[in-house]
């Protein structure tokens, strides 16, 4: 079914007004430092507004809501764990990154480690990105797709175009400020379908409640796929199974990571001081999670929906016949009325591009800074490296959209479910890698060389286990914290008998940072 003109209205009009201000910078950006940075002045307000713009992508928008209506609620454990992570943050990570001559939390490893460690940390954080900018670009294109009647992959080469313009044109200011618009309107597109749906329902939210808990659908559940049957998940210590406790371990794994990587540290720096670098950090860790749960709420609300107004797309996701993420973009285009339809649609083109311009602008940076210019091209202009910026970021779209199209064609239980997993599997121990230098006076290159050894043959049997070729011992999901756990073990092992060669760790660790004043606005 194609969209009312009404709705393409909307639409239109919201595009306009991204590009409209993301290209309204597009003047400014003569330097790496403003391209990459901006002029380092933003409000915290503004700095955590993108932060949940760039947090809730359309993994959020469309696959939350996936997962809710096909099973229940067991994987909000992990979002749990973000508020203790986010406060993690605040009081250890942003004062240590906004003193000192840090440009980008790769840099730091350089600097503590040598360019070795710094360069495997970049690669790693390069393809974690590329493939979660990927699956928001498909999750976007199979929403285009259902509302356009247009084929899959043309969608994905229209999503990834029209973010890359503004994104590669307009720098990190545009980022910020194209972000903030974003999430108010992915918020507004969100509260819009339950409002339709409560009201459409003749009990209102109390049938939603009562017939979505008689139905289990908003326990901390999962569906075994042999039986079709809601069941919960044990509670214990398990690397073999998904239990509660474990999953929220993943939350904490996983959410460290994304505190000690690009996306987080470019908005630390670019905050105009360390008191708004931590409001936007407690803005996106307190506003965070009850967005989190609103979308695992829309799923329910359109499962009881479809209770009473089942179709043949509902059933067939039900039935695990289609993917459970054609269930939102049916409801949008079958069901919605002319206007709130193109809002809704708009919300979700949001939350993808707020993730998309940040994976863009903050990958380029890594590639710059932190791979070209310290491995392949030193010494050059500023005018030459901000040129390979936005070459890299033309490159970095291309690649998002071709890792759509595989995801495209391959097949999962749940975007949600797989993208947790691939996240683990990537992770490569980056995290412990950070933990070490930081919270430790041990060690040296020698030291994490070691480290990233033995992840890497830990990751290299997790990724057989996950192609089946080796018999499952742990489920995919703990790899991050097994990864990381073995990175930092091993790394405190080898410092032992590789006792840390002389050199100031003066800014270096966060023991020894007395000295340190913070960093001046450009």
């Amino acid at each position: 079914m194609t969209l009312h003109p009404a709705d393409f209205l909307v639409i239109l009009l919201y595009g306009v007004i991204t590009l409209a201000i993301g290209l309204r910078f597009a003047k400014r950006n003569r330097t790496t430092e403003h391209y990459f940075l901006g002029a380092r002045n933003f409000p915290g307000w503004a700095i955590g507004l993108s932060l949940i713009g760039s947090t809730i992508s359309s993994i959020t928008f469309i696959a939350y809501p996936a997962d809710s209506f096909k099973t229940a609620w067991l994987r909000i454990l992990p979002p749990l764990a973000f508020p203790v992570v986010v406060l993690v943050a605040c009081y250890a990570f942003i004062p240590f990154f906004r003193r000192g001559g840090i440009h980008s939390a790769y840099h730091y490893l350089g600097r503590r480690f040598g360019p070795s460690v710094s360069l495997y940390a970049a690669t790693i954080y390069l393809g974690m990105q590329i493939t979660r900018a990927a699956t928001i670009t498909y999750l976007l294109a199979v929403l285009l797709s259902s509302m356009m009647e247009l084929p899959v992959p043309v969608c994905i080469a229209l999503s990834a175009g029209t973010t890359a313009i503004y994104t590669i044109k307009g720098g990190f200011e545009a980022v910020v400020w194209t972000d903030v618009i974003q999430t108010i309107v992915l918020l507004a597109g969100a509260v819009a379908c339950v409002l339709f749906i409560v009201t459409a329902l003749p009990g209102g939210m109390g049938q939603v409640f009562s017939e979505a808990l008689a139905a289990g659908k908003l326990s901390l559940r999962d569906l075994n796929s042999t039986t079709g049957m809601l069941e919960p998940p044990a509670t214990g210590f398990s690397l073999s199974e998904k239990t509660s406790l474990m999953l929220v371990l993943v939350g904490v794994a996983n959410y460290l990571t994304g505190q000690l990587d690009q996306d987080s540290v470019q908005r630390w720096r670019s905050a105009k001081s360390d008191r708004d670098a931590r409001k936007a950090m407690l803005l996106l860790g307190f506003g965070a999670v009850p967005i989190w749960v609103g979308f695992m709420f829309l799923g329910t609300c359109l499962w009881v929906y479809y209770q009473h107004h089942p179709t043949d797309v509902s059933s067939a996701v039900l039935l695990g016949t289609r993917k459970a993420e054609d269930i939102l973009p049916h409801f949008i285009v079958t069901v919605l009325p002319h206007g709130l339809a193109g809002l809704v649609i708009s919300a979700a083109l949001a939350a993808a591009m707020a993730s998309l311009s940040s994976c863009i602008n903050a990958s380029s940076m890594v590639w710059v800074h932190d791979v070209y210019r310290a491995h392949f091209a030193r010494g050059r202009t500023d005018a030459h490296y901000l040129k390979s910026g936005k070459l890299a970021s033309c490159t970095l779209a291309l690649l998002m959209g071709v890792g759509a199209w595989w995801f495209y064609l391959a097949s999962s239980t749940t975007i949600l479910d797989f993208i947790l997993v691939v996240t683990a599997l990537l992770g490569g121990g980056v995290t412990g890698a950070f933990i070490f230098g930081m919270f430790t006076r041990l060690g040296d290159a020698r030291a994490v060389l070691c480290g990233i050894a033995a992840t890497l043959l830990f990751s290299g049997y997790a990724s057989l286990v996950a192609m089946g070729v080796w018999p499952r011992v742990i489920n995919g999901y703990y790899t991050s914290i097994l990864s990381n756990l073995i990175m930092f073990s091993t790394c405190c092992i080898a410092a032992v008998f590789l006792p840390r060669q002389t050199g100031s760790l003066a800014s270096l660790t966060v023991w020894d940072r007395a000295s340190e004043i913070e960093l001046p606005r450009a």
